[in-house]
């Protein structure tokens, strides 16, 4: 008995120590990829009596915004949908909240709010959890060196210069809690796995900060599915809403607030990767990467123009190597929307479908965005990517396959350090 006791001891130590020996990771989600919560003050007025009741119910209190299953509900999607809109006002150049609705992205700096869209319903609305629980297995401890770094997903960044209040003080957030974990953890330099969207706000943070930051406080980026050149998708979504499959809910009732939203206008189809070909056909006209404003226009969303071309495009032109190693996960063979045909109905209905190679949501030529960009490039600048054949873009962080090649790269960037702990 006593010999099982310090084997155990033993074993419990060694594994302590190689917690302690890891480099600090932090899990930077993708658009919709952590729980929201949104509080309603007496500001808020709501346009119809189901909402204004649902509202008096709150009593003020903070209340589930993403993911709530009352969403499905047609009655419900519209009061979901008004307190999710944005609106931009070009008179501040920036976004802000609905009036009268405040939100908060829960749990920033833990793992918590990223596991699962709804905790009370973890086999439908899993997201990380696998590849945290992955992550755990090898030695990592939640609050200690994995961290979380969730974020209000309908702000985007706009390109340097302009007013972007919630994108830029996410990207401060970011900034401390990779100088807090490297602290934390022996002055570890920080590996940072990012997934979708959150992927560009990682790469804006690091081009955002002197070199000689990134060389201290980071280790290797690894960049997951991460739509560098936008998707066609979104110009599904704009034009005519988008519910990721699900039958029972009208797109119409969500195209609005998709359309507020600044980060689905920085992940339209970028001019630079997708070349020159119809991406949107309609009777009368055909769309390409470089239309998107005159797009926007014919749509019925106008508003969206001055937006695009004043933050919007700046930023399709920064995508500079960041000068620390990165590595891109991507999936590949799965049917992607290539190209949208539109008849004679006009936008509100939903198009013929075309498909292409890519993840299921991301373009291939957007996947692939950097490695034409950085070609060449060696030492610190040289970028890895690495194919899953037949993973889609949601499965990519959860996919035995998928989740065992990221652990593999985590596993080799921290290879030297378990070598010398042996």
């Amino acid at each position: 008995m006593k010999t099982l006791l310090l084997m155990l001891a033993l074993l419990c130590l060694y594994r302590n120590s190689i917690a302690v020996d890891l480099h600090p990771l932090v899990l930077v989600p993708g658009r919709g990829g952590n729980q929201l919560e949104a509080r309603l003050t007496p500001k808020y007025k709501s346009s119809t009596l189901i909402c204004k009741l649902s509202a008096l119910f709150t009593k003020g209190s903070w209340f589930r915004l993403w993911f709530s299953p009352s969403i499905i509900a047609s009655p419900f999607t519209r009061c979901f949908a008004e307190r999710m809109m944005l609106y931009y006002d070009p008179i501040i150049d920036d976004y802000h909240n609905a009036p009268g609705v405040e939100t908060r992205a829960l749990n920033f700096g833990s793992t918590e709010g990223l596991m699962y869209l709804d905790p009370h319903l973890t086999h439908i609305t899993e997201y990380m959890a696998t590849l945290v629980n992955s992550l755990e297995e090898i030695g990592y401890q939640s609050g200690k060196n994995l961290f979380g770094a969730p974020y209000d997903f309908r702000y985007g960044l706009a390109a340097e210069g302009h007013p972007c209040h919630v994108g830029n003080q996410y990207l401060q957030d970011l900034k401390k809690l990779i100088e807090s974990a490297f602290v934390s953890n022996g002055k570890k330099p920080v590996i940072i796995v990012s997934h979708s969207l959150g992927g560009l706000f990682v790469l804006q943070l690091l081009n955002r900060s002197p070199l000689s930051w990134r060389h201290k406080y980071i280790k290797h980026f690894i960049a997951v599915s991460v739509p560098w050149g936008g998707t066609v998708l979104q110009m599904l979504t704009f034009a005519s809403g988008y519910t990721l499959g699900v039958p029972i809910v009208d797109p119409l009732l969500v195209r609005g607030e998709q359309r507020s939203s600044e980060s689905n206008l920085w992940l339209m189809p970028s001019p630079k990767f997708f070349a020159r070909k119809p991406l949107v056909i309609t009777e009368k006209k055909s769309y390409m990467a470089s239309d998107i404003p005159e797009f926007l226009m014919d749509i019925g969303f106008g508003e969206g123009v001055c937006p695009y071309k004043t933050r919007i495009v700046p930023l399709l032109d920064s995508l500079k190597a960041p000068g620390v190693p990165v590595t891109c996960i991507v999936g590949t063979g799965v049917e992607t929307p290539e190209m949208l045909v539109y008849g004679d109905e006009g936008f509100d209905v939903q198009p013929r479908i075309f498909y292409g190679d890519g993840d299921g949501s991301v373009n291939i030529e957007s996947l692939l965005a950097l490695k034409s960009l950085w070609s060449g490039l060696e030492g610190e600048h040289k970028l890895r990517v690495i194919n899953v054949s037949g993973v889609s873009h949601m499965s990519l962080v959860k996919d035995t396959v998928a989740v065992n090649e990221i652990l593999a790269q985590v596993q080799s960037i921290n290879s030297r350090l378990l070598t010398s702990f042996a």
